[in-house]
């Protein structure tokens, strides 16, 4: 299925995609949120979204507009930049005023951390969130965390927003040791639109539109040396995003090697490179052979499929199996499920209850949190955690 096309936006004027607070999560790219607006279903859902990630590894991250009957519900939180403001201004003269803004998760801070400025750009909507919020490495009150206190209530504690036309199930909490996991999943009955943050995703075969208007990162990660130039075609973008999806779904993929640092400074400041954009010709990678199978395992042909992301299963998961396939088999029992919007990567990816099921069964059926292979790095971070202490062995799922 084709994607939605985008909602035409007036080209932004200079500062319009500022974001003053962008040091708190110094995540690429940085003070400049560029903010990409797409109607998912006619006059009901709308994705709006932007790019994050650590240096040029970058992904879409997304907040999902819902129409209801007497205006919006934000779910998941954005940098509430002017442009991203302008954009939801427009949806509030055609469908009515922001009333709630939803934090849906307690532990992605790439969530939590934009939503107290949102709540300040639209001062009349009520702000929900997620139990068991936390913040490190002090445990500090909400209000002191940006939360607006008067207008603040915790999801399935103190009720849940309009019932009458959403389904809520939570995920959780899952015991992390420095904090918790929690992920509260919305249905929009009207539109049989499920929402989820990270538990979920489908990742896409090629790159997302948001790339469009500056694929640097993909460029960046398609060449093979630090003196290559960042050539632009379909074909390196799509090399590019393969190799990206990789470093965001793996940290460390099994076809990946790190150059020593003597190599990496013999291709650097080479011609035409000499610059931040391209981090002076640094580029510490060396991809081997195979590193197209190893996406396409990862991504295989034939249309989005749901997947838990591999980073999210050996790290926040590995101990936690039965919670997530209870949670998943929930929202498999829920009426009216047509398609599912994550919060990251492609959406929206056509879903019913019977695929939901699939899925479970399925996770239930393959080896759970891999320690081989590509998973390798990812079990060694896990096993250090666990040695350290940081996160426990029994974290009573």
């Amino acid at each position: 299925m084709p994607p939605p096309p985008a909602v035409p936006q007036p080209h932004p004027a200079r500062g319009d995609q500022r974001w003053p607070w962008w040091p708190l999560l110094p995540l690429y790219p940085y003070g400049r949120r560029r903010t990409l607006v797409r109607e998912l279903i006619p006059d009901q859902v709308w994705s709006f979204e932007q790019l994050q990630g650590l240096l040029y590894v970058a992904v879409p991250i997304r907040m999902t507009v819902l129409r209801l009957a007497g205006g919006l519900l934000l779910y998941g939180a954005l940098p509430p930049t002017r442009e991203l403001r302008r954009a939801l201004e427009q949806l509030e003269q055609r469908y009515g005023p922001v009333l709630s803004i939803v934090l849906p998760t307690s532990s992605g801070l790439e969530h939590k951390l934009p939503l107290p400025a949102l709540a300040r750009a639209f001062p009349a909507a009520q702000v929900w969130i997620s139990p068991r919020q936390w913040s490190f490495p002090l445990p500090l009150p909400l209000g002191w965390l940006g939360f607006p206190r008067e207008r603040t209530r915790v999801l399935l504690e103190q009720g849940v927003p309009f019932p009458q036309e959403l389904d809520w199930v939570a995920l959780g909490p899952l015991d992390l040791g420095l904090g918790t996991f929690m992920e509260v999943a919305c249905l929009h009955r009207s539109s049989g639109s499920l929402l989820v943050t990270d538990a979920l995703v489908a990742i896409g075969p090629q790159p997302p539109a948001l790339f469009e208007a500056d694929p640097t990162p993909l460029l960046f990660h398609a060449r093979d040396r630090g003196d290559e130039p960042l050539h632009d075609s379909a074909e390196r973008r799509q090399r590019g995003w393969q190799r990206l999806v990789l470093f965001a779904s793996y940290l460390r993929p099994e076809r990946l090697q790190v150059p020593g640092l003597l190599e990496q400074l013999r291709y650097a400041m080479a011609p035409g490179l000499r610059r931040s954009k391209a981090y002076f010709g640094l580029y510490p990678f060396q991809w081997l052979p195979g590193w197209q199978e190893e996406f396409a395992s990862l991504v295989p042909s034939g249309g989005l499929q749901l997947q838990v992301a591999p980073v999210l299963e050996r790290l926040v998961f590995p101990r936690c199996r039965p919670a997530l396939l209870a949670w998943i088999r929930r929202l498999a029992a829920l009426e009216g499920v047509r398609q599912l919007i994550p919060a990251h990567y492609e959406a929206p990816v056509p879903c019913d209850g019977a695929g939901l099921e699939a899925l479970a069964t399925a996770l239930e059926a393959r080896p759970w949190a891999p320690a081989e292979s590509s998973w390798t790095f990812l079990a060694s971070v896990d096993a250090a955690l666990l040695r350290w202490g940081v996160v426990p062995e029994q974290p009573g799922c």
